[in-house]
């Protein structure tokens, strides 16, 4: 299946200019750093073999403390698909894009050319759902990073919705169905996103989740005694568990290369490693894909993902141009 979008001639001829040229660059390598917590790095909870500690040695922990997690999952897909990432990760437990600004802008504040951050899972810890920090500090953040290199391309990565927070009494999202949290979270993202022109985009990865539980793939509730499809949420209905994790990891490749996840291919051999079935697997890419494919608007013409690539980047560049005009 082919993504749909209305376009015209130039666009058109601008999308295929994209591709060629990309097809012609050299292939040197990316450097992307991933910043968050355990939603980043995997937690073992429940998970073997664990994500966490999944192909440490193909990526960088820049506090060394050995672990692979999701940016070793995307420096996988990357390697299947051809591409050359170097992939770094600064990593913490519980802790919001806040604590590595004030205690890590040493370590991190390097001229990498992507930089994904993810927060804290209730966007504040203490007042769940309120972006104000995240605001700040994420545009803190993109400001360190662009004083570093000018043409970085920084992005929030929107977390999914937590079970204990949604069917446990005394939960933030208490009472409200399963994929509010995700939507909550996804909105003080895009408020971040609006308020600094040096960010260019938000990754989808609650809402993918969201299609999982849609399509009936995915177990809405792990609280009420029956298994309707795969957890994606460890032990804990906190984490995410081997499928969670992969159904971000596909989401944040999708994004970040412009590729569509399905060219993996369900015998992939990331899915293979954390023993997901080919067959769900196959359709964990197609729900990372869809929801990928809903973030672009008016779909009608048929357009390759590469061509789709080129073209969100060319209208990330647009966006963050009419920004900056519009704060001189």
């Amino acid at each position: 299946m082919r993504f749909h979008f209305s376009l015209s001639r130039p666009a058109l001829a601008l999308a295929a200019a994209c591709t060629l040229a990309c097809a012609a660059a050299p292939a040197s390598a990316t450097a992307i750093l991933f910043i968050g917590n355990s939603f980043t790095y995997g937690d073992p909870a429940g998970a073997a073999p664990t994500v966490q500690n999944y192909r440490p040695n193909t990526v960088t922990d820049l506090n060394g403390t050995g672990i692979g997690g999701v940016p070793a999952l995307f420096k996988a897909f990357t390697e299947q698909a051809g591409l050359h990432y170097d992939v770094s990760l600064e990593t913490s437990p519980g802790k919001g894009v806040d604590w590595h600004y004030i205690n890590k802008l040493g370590t991190i504040a390097k001229p990498f050319d992507t930089v994904l951050l993810q927060s804290y899972s209730t966007l504040d810890a203490s007042k769940p759902g309120d972006p104000a920090t995240l605001i700040k500090y994420s545009g803190l953040l993109a400001q360190a990073f662009h004083d570093q290199n000018p043409n970085v391309d920084v992005r929030l990565t929107s977390t999914w919705s937590r079970a204990d927070q949604t069917y446990k009494p005394g939960g933030a999202w208490y009472g409200k169905p399963i994929e509010q949290m995700a939507l909550d979270v996804r909105a003080g993202y895009d408020k971040a996103d609006q308020a600094s022109n040096l960010i260019s985009d938000v990754i989808p990865v609650g809402e993918a989740w969201n299609r999982a539980f849609a399509s009936g793939l995915a177990d809405v509730n792990p609280f009420d005694n029956t298994v309707t499809g795969i957890d994606l949420w460890a032990p804990d209905a906190y984490h995410a568990s081997s499928y969670g994790y992969y159904l971000e990891a596909l989401t944040i490749f999708g994004n970040v290369t412009g590729l569509d996840p399905r060219s993996l291919g369900a015998n992939e051999y990331v899915a293979r490693d954390l023993g997901i079935d080919p067959k769900i697997a196959a359709s964990l890419q197609s729900l990372a894909a869809a929801q990928l494919q809903a973030e672009v608007p008016e779909p009608s013409m048929a357009l390759t993902f590469a061509s789709m690539g080129g073209l969100m980047l060319l209208a990330r560049r647009r966006r963050q141009a009419s920004r900056a005009s519009s704060v001189k």
